[in-house]
């Protein structure tokens, strides 16, 4: 291993923001500076809600030209991204229109008729994946019924991510733990699911070659290559964002659970192979891919989605409130009153969060929360009662109880939800890195350049990288019984919406 300092460059887009950032290995400890953070939305455009290509393609390029002109030569550039949502590629290798989002009021609809068509058995047992209206394989199902041309125009379909290594390089294969949330990939045979996709009327022309994340796919193209950027290469790191941010998740243990936290949290353990049963299928346990040959076994949780949510409406009321000062008047109101399931369809859209959340819990039973504080505690005890729910059903499955959880990303830095995840588990929380998702972007990438040995050696450098928070459980009165309703609400609502489970 080379000990003079190595700097790449690290994409990182979530559902509302983006940033570009310089990430150096010293030998010893990486660094990571944000050279330029960005946000984005999706708009309706021909009927179907989009990604704006062009607003998320102009915050890169004006990241990377930042370090172009800087005064560190950047040894390469790798992008990762949320799953499900794809691109098309024409044969000309332009895009056929803007990514569709998963968002969109088609996705629940072409969910419905798919579980009619073939049953959550056949989906389930083909892929390994967690049934969910946001996956790829609904939107594609959408596209045959409704949007063929979308399809017949397109030679190949990439995943967010490399959307963007296209844009970078011109490659035009897609990333394996990228593919792996689609919902139309074989997890057990590591093979595109194209039988499913016949039964579904869907064509299979477009599937791409999947490669393993650290695959360099060429050079920067020449209007990029410039400046310190000129011998750059793009290497695609895990693509999925949750994928890079358990690569850079300092575990304690090799048991814990991880979350992955943002507008969406990914719950789960790390595990060395597929776990496909009828009991993962019952309680909904995906099998995503990971670094280094490891399966990330968890479940999609609706993360900070609400709060987010609640937050912009409030904001068109007139009251802009920071993250922060919501956690602190969240704090001054008692909790366990008001519980939701903040994985409820009809959260899914966020539109008017506050007053979905009154109606939830006037039509449940529960306290109806009126002030700001009330809201913002009843979304966040939900969170951790859901958090609780994962890792009692990771238990059923694996057989484990976690000892500890480690939360990375952006909610690491919510203290109070924070400790109310280790009072509903239990156990332990550690908190960090906040910025998990960009160092584990950029450590595989430095894997890939020899400067760092594996997957154990990053999680040996992160640790001595980042400082770590840690939470104990200390209050336990009343989590048994709001986790008791949380259960009974999740069972409701899956049999009203007719959703996947037991």
């Amino acid at each position: 291993m080379r000990i003079h300092p190595t700097t790449v460059a690290a994409v990182d887009l979530g559902a509302e923001s983006g940033r570009v950032a310089a990430v150096t290995f010293d030998g010893t400890r990486l660094r990571l500076d944000v050279t330029h953070r960005f946000t984005h939305t999706p708009h309706p455009v021909d009927g179907i809600l989009r990604w704006d290509l062009d607003a998320l393609w102009s915050g890169i390029r004006h990241g990377l030209a930042t370090l172009a002109a800087g005064d560190v030569p950047i040894a390469s550039v790798g992008a990762d991204a949320w799953g499900v949502d794809y691109g098309l590629l024409d044969a000309d290798g332009g895009l056929v229109d803007d990514p569709t989002c998963y968002r969109d009021p088609r996705q629940p609809v072409a969910m419905a008729r798919a579980l009619k068509a073939v049953g959550p058995q056949r989906i389930y047992g083909a892929t390994g994946v967690q049934i969910m209206d946001i996956n790829t394989l609904f939107a594609v199902v959408s596209d045959a019924a409704e949007h063929p041309a979308r399809l017949e125009r397109a030679t190949t379909l990439v995943m967010m991510p490399d959307v963007v290594h296209h844009l970078l390089s011109a490659s035009r294969v897609t990333e394996y733990t990228a593919a792996s949330t689609t919902g139309f990939y074989d997890m057990a045979r590591g093979i595109w699911a194209t039988d499913l996709l016949d039964d579904l009327g869907v064509p299979t022309h477009f599937l791409p070659e999947v490669v393993p994340p650290g695959t360099d796919v060429g050079p920067l193209l020449p209007d990029l290559a410039r400046g310190r950027l000129g011998g750059a290469r793009v290497i695609v790191p895990p693509g999925h964002d949750t994928a890079s941010a358990v690569v850079a998740t300092p575990m304690s243990d090799p048991r814990a659970l991880y979350i992955s936290s943002g507008t969406w949290s990914l719950v789960g353990v790390e595990v060395p192979e597929p776990v496909i049963t009828d009991r993962t299928r019952r309680a909904n346990i995906t099998n995503e891919g990971g670094y280094a040959g490891t399966i990330r076994l968890l479940r999609n949780v609706a993360g900070l989605w609400l709060l987010q949510a609640c937050r912009r409406h409030w904001a068109t009321e007139g009251t802009v409130y920071s993250y922060p000062e919501l956690v602190t008047l969240a704090g001054t109101v008692s909790g366990l009153r008001s519980i939701v399931n903040g994985d409820a369809p009809e959260f899914l859209d966020g539109h008017d969060a506050p007053s979905r959340i009154q109606d939830y819990c006037a039509r449940t039973g529960s306290v109806v929360p009126q002030s700001v504080a009330e809201v913002v505690r009843c979304v966040l005890d939900s969170l951790a009662l859901g958090y609780r729910h994962v890792a009692e059903d990771l238990h059923d499955v694996t057989g484990h109880r976690v000892p500890s959880v480690n939360i990375v990303g952006g909610g690491a830095n919510n203290a109070l939800l924070s400790q109310l995840t280790a009072d509903a588990i239990g156990v332990p929380v550690h908190c960090g890195p906040v910025e998990a998702t960009a160092l584990g972007n950029a450590a595989t990438q430095l894997v890939s350049l020899g400067e760092l040995g594996g997957l154990s050696d990053i999680r040996r450098v992160i640790a001595e990288t980042t400082q770590v928070t840690t939470y104990s459980p200390h209050e336990r009165e009343g989590w048994d019984t709001a986790y008791g309703q949380f259960t009974r609400l999740v069972s409701i609502d899956r049999e009203r919406h007719g959703l996947p489970g037991d």
